[in-house]
């Protein structure tokens, strides 16, 4: 028989991480061949890269503008291979802005949709969903409340669990992981993870590093920074500062995690990463200020950082915007590295966070309702 055609597509590197996985999942259930837009894990996970996320790899509303012909380009690539190669299902993985589009331009192609990880737009503009219920044959949520949501309002949602639970673990213990890197396991470590994106490094790096400098002004203190999957040691040098020592480190982000005191996050998956990992941290993000102005509009929860939405209330410290200042990071920091008992605390958050985030298997949960529906 003829493998079943299927677009899968993924636009930034949590999503790529996780059509990966499904991508392999999928093919011990199903005689499929895959194809779409992904990055290094979809193509190590057998996936035809038709588009690499690079490309497309954006931050905020604004930013869009400057890398529309891109997203033009990778559209008509993708649209046109699905007209000649006929796909029966698009896997589209979260990254809204892009994929509520090409799903509408499938559907006209007769290709059904599936959501794999339905985007939070229970936090910001939540009139989405019914495009969702418009564009998609199933949403597949990764948070417990997502899926009465999404049914409410009219889409065909099932809760599969967070697909990193079971999948999240340090490799090296603290002694060892400061070994390898010439640290003493003794003094206090801060790891730092500014973002995937290159607007995300851009603009996190300044403050962070200023607030590293006035950091180790109090204390004795070593800095890893450990770079997300696709960034280069290039995009970081840039933002270094020749008095702050900093270790920077490559694939080993859960052991640069795991190890830490305390951890500086750029707000998104990485939060939840370090959550799963018990590690403290402290939420940063900044966005170009126009694309702020507008998310101010448009979003509907008190909260920015993903822990604490999860949580429903402010486990960890969260800094955003006009709040991320080198003085105002530092003192939190400070106040964390000072004082055991409020790690301990946060802690004690985190383990409400892992709670929530349901149980092992996520990934083989949806690739079961895939297959499922194959066969009808």
């Amino acid at each position: 028989m003829v493998p079943t055609q299927i677009l899968i597509s993924a636009g930034e590197a949590s999503g790529d991480m996780y059509a990966a996985r499904l991508a392999t999942a999928l093919r011990t259930r199903a005689d499929v061949r895959l194809f779409g837009m992904g990055g290094t894990r979809m193509r190590d996970a057998g996936v035809e890269i038709i588009a690499d996320c690079s490309e497309v790899s954006l931050v905020g509303i604004v930013e869009i503008a400057k890398k529309y012909p891109a997203l033009k380009r990778v559209w008509k690539r993708l649209l046109g291979e699905a007209a000649r190669r006929k796909p029966r299902f698009a896997i589209l993985t979260d990254f809204p802005g892009f994929h509520l589009r090409l799903a509408r331009a499938l559907k006209r192609q007769h290709v059904k949709n599936i959501y794999f990880v339905c985007p939070q737009f229970w936090a910001w503009r939540p009139w989405r969903a019914n495009l969702v219920r418009r564009r998609f044959v199933r949403g597949l949520c990764i948070f417990p409340f997502e899926e009465g949501w999404y049914r409410a309002r009219g889409v065909k949602a099932d809760f599969i669990g967070h697909p990193l639970v079971g999948n999240v673990a340090a490799k090296r213990t603290r002694a060892e992981f400061a070994a390898a890197c010439g640290l003493d396991a003794d003094q206090p470590i801060v790891t730092l993870l500014p973002g995937s994106r290159s607007g995300e490094i851009a603009h996190h790096m300044p403050t962070i590093m200023q607030a590293c400098r006035l950091i180790q002004k109090q204390r004795r203190v070593q800095f890893v920074l450990a770079l997300a999957p696709g960034v280069k040691q290039l995009q970081i040098v840039p933002f270094l500062l020749p008095d702050v020592p900093m270790h920077v480190v490559e694939d080993a982000t859960y052991d640069a995690l795991g190890a830490a005191d305390l951890s500086i996050v750029s707000s998104g998956t990485a939060t939840v990463e370090a959550a799963l990992l018990d590690a403290p941290m402290i939420v940063v993000y900044r966005l170009a200020p126009l694309t702020a102005a507008i998310a101010r509009l448009l979003v509907r929860t008190p909260m920015f950082a993903m822990v604490n939405l999860i949580a429903g209330r402010r486990v960890v410290p969260e800094l955003v915007q006009k709040d991320l200042t080198p003085a105002r990071l530092a003192s939190e920091a400070n106040r964390r590295l000072d004082s055991p008992e409020a790690r301990a605390e946060m802690r004690r958050g985190l383990a409400e966070v892992r709670e929530k985030l349901g149980p092992p298997g996520a990934v083989e949960r949806a690739a079961d309702l895939i297959a499922e529906m194959l066969r009808e």
